[in-house]
């Protein structure tokens, strides 16, 4: 796999919030259900997801800035000579060399870089498990990385809950069930469906399914309320009325009493999210044009009270 940074288009100095943001941009780039007319779209997707996925574990990014893994998470063997050989090579000299130079392709002998029993640095791991059997190699079996992918859900299937198809890295078509009720990030977990394991009887990782909820062109959320933007006619609003409104399960029929003003909020109790209400915010809408009578009526009209709406308002 290419350099993780690269794929994902952050510098190496990016921080966790900016690997996010650009795997998700990409992610939804590239998603093979967006790009069903673009054979290349599942395999950047695959390639973005692993990115994502060794860039978003904080050990494993440290483990392949430091050169111990490469970019698929397989341990990597630092160039040098056998330790304790010899003052030539070894795991200090490649531990305190510049990082770039640790891939440098260098022969070595035991008792340093010289002709005569050399080996090349990329069959140092191969030569330790000749010398001491499998069991010298770095590490036991190591637990796959987790995959965290985004899962853009409609506002409504997240309010009702739903069953989605999705579509993993590797190409695999599964149902994922949605809880009723769930929120804007939100983690759905698919237990042994990421990276594979290290080694021998290594576990897999898991898929980190993360809800991105889409807004919805009338509701929105607040708690476990639902809110909705409700306009009514100035008569309306004055002399109250029966409308209907749409609610998360459909329309239902709301009563707007007389004298209702502008920003007031009514409920329609039961009607959000376990045990939430929905409500209604209402926004009077004025005559778009002349209303002769209206403005007849008005031009003679005093309120009883007489109050000023704006007494008090000093600066």
């Amino acid at each position: 796999m290419d350099d993780p940074y690269q794929i994902l288009g952050v510098p190496k100095t990016a921080s966790a919030e900016e690997i996010r943001k650009a795997y998700r941009r990409l992610a939804k780039q590239w998603h093979p259900d967006t790009n069903p007319d673009k054979p290349e779209a599942e395999a950047r997707f695959k390639a973005i997801s692993a990115a994502n996925a060794l860039l978003s574990d904080p050990e494993q990014r440290a483990r392949f800035d430091r050169g111990e893994i490469d970019a698929s998470g397989a341990e990597r063997a630092p160039p040098g000579a056998y330790p304790g050989a010899g003052p030539g090579g070894g795991w200090r000299e490649w531990a305190e060399a510049p990082q770039g130079a640790r891939y440098q392709s260098r022969s070595y002998g035991f008792g340093g870089e010289g002709p005569g029993g050399s080996y090349e640095a990329e069959d140092f791991e191969d030569l330790l498990s000749r010398a001491f059997g499998t069991g010298a190699r770095r590490g036991g079996p190591r637990r796959g990385a987790d995959i965290q992918v985004a899962l853009h859900v409609p506002f409504l299937d997240a309010v009702r809950g739903a069953t989605r198809q999705v579509t993993l890295p590797d190409g695999r078509r599964i149902n994922l069930t949605i809880p009723k009720g769930a929120q804007d990030g939100t983690v759905l977990r698919l237990a042994g469906q990421g990276m594979p394991g290290q080694g021998e009887g290594a576990p897999a990782g898991d898929i980190l399914a993360v809800v991105e909820i889409e807004p919805h062109p009338l509701f929105r959320r607040e708690g476990n309320d639902i809110l909705l933007d409700l306009p009514v006619t100035l008569k309306e609003a004055l002399l109250g009325a029966k409308v209907e409104v749409p609610t998360i399960e459909g329309p239902v029929t709301m009563t707007i009493p007389p004298y209702s003003s502008e920003g007031s909020r009514l409920r329609l109790r039961g009607r959000g999210i376990d045990g939430g209400h929905q409500i209604a915010v209402l926004h009077v809408v004025m005559p778009k044009g002349p209303e002769p009578a209206l403005e007849e009526f008005l031009s003679g009209w005093t309120p009883r009270d007489g109050s000023n709406p704006r007494a008090g308002m000093h600066a």
